[in-house]
């Protein structure tokens, strides 16, 4: 037998909370009965944080927010990356000697903040690409086109995203200073 949920807050109403209502889980109904009141008076003094008596949801994420900074300056003839050092987990400090900073290519840097664990495993894939790069054509990428190729290895994964927030910085084919910023999915900021 069903029972609608109007009939359930029905009932409760007429009996002011005499009831209990039953946990839905994934495996049907549990023995957990939560009571409830509709008045202003307060029968029970028990306070429940969520720790003890009644089931509470607990959240996952695949992603860890491991802090940091980076920026990146350019000018006509030269370009400026930078980035902290400082590798932490919530309020807790893991290292302070991580560096966000990895070149790409002699002209390009490559300065990342986000998830360590992230930021590592896009790094791998972009040497891989860039090799292939490399090997294909004979000579390295220039940093307008790791630009793109960043860009679109982020754009690639963007239903299950590197946590990776990016500064790119170097010397284009002209000799300019040039700077590019992407979000997790490959947005140029």
């Amino acid at each position: 037998m069903s029972t609608s949920y109007a009939s359930i807050v029905a009932s409760l109403h007429a009996t002011n909370g005499q009831s209990q209502l039953p946990i839905h889980s994934s495996e049907g109904i549990r023995s957990w009965n939560i009571p409830v009141s509709f008045d202003d008076s307060t029968t029970n003094n028990d306070i429940d944080h969520g720790v003890t008596k009644a089931p509470y949801e607990r959240g996952f994420s695949p992603y860890e927010f491991n802090g940091g900074t980076t920026l990146a300056i350019a000018g006509k003839d030269f370009c400026v990356v930078a980035a902290d050092t400082r590798l932490s987990s919530g309020y807790e400090i893991l290292t302070r000697n991580s560096t966000k900073l990895h070149a790409l290519t002699k002209n390009c840097v490559l300065a990342s903040a986000g998830c360590k664990t992230d930021v590592d495993q896009l790094r791998s894939v972009l040497d891989i690409k860039m090799s292939f790069y490399k090997h294909d054509h004979a000579k390295p990428m220039t940093t307008p086109s790791v630009a793109q190729m960043l860009s679109n290895t982020l754009y690639y994964k963007r239903f299950f995203p590197y946590y990776a927030f990016n500064v790119l910085g170097g010397i284009d084919e002209h000799g300019q200073g040039c700077v590019f910023s992407y979000d997790a999915i490959g947005s140029f900021e």
